[in-house]
C-alpha cells in the first residue's frame, strides 16, 4: 500500500502548480506540471508491472492445486456452414 501513498503524494504536490498554471497562466508552473505528469506516468507503469508480477507469482503458486481433476467441459457447438455469395456476372 506504500505505492498508493507515493502516488497520492505526487498528485497532491502538483496541486499548487496546476492552480498557478491554469488560474494565473504561469508558464513555469506548466513546465513543472508536465514534469510531474511524466513522473506520474513512469510511476504508474512501474506499479502496473509490479502488480502484474505479483499476480503472476500468486497464480503460479496456486497452479498445482488447480491441476486437480476437473469436470469434463462440454464440446463447443458447431456453427452452421456459411452461405456462399452469388457469383457476379
Amino acid at each position: 500500500m506504500n505505492n498508493f501513498g507515493k502516488l497520492k503524494d505526487l498528485v497532491m504536490s502538483l496541486e499548487d502548480d496546476f492552480s498557478k498554471f491554469y488560474d494565473k497562466q504561469n508558464a513555469a508552473a506548466g513546465t513543472r506540471v508536465r514534469k510531474g505528469m511524466q513522473e506520474l506516468k513512469t510511476m504508474a507503469q512501474a506499479f502496473r508491472t509490479e502488480v502484474q508480477n505479483t499476480k503472476n507469482t500468486g497464480a503460479a503458486a496456486a497452479a498445482p492445486a488447480a491441476k486437480a481433476p476437473a469436470a469434463k467441459k462440454a464440446a463447443p457447438a458447431k456453427a452452421a456452414p456459411a452461405k456462399k455469395a452469388p457469383a457476379k456476372k
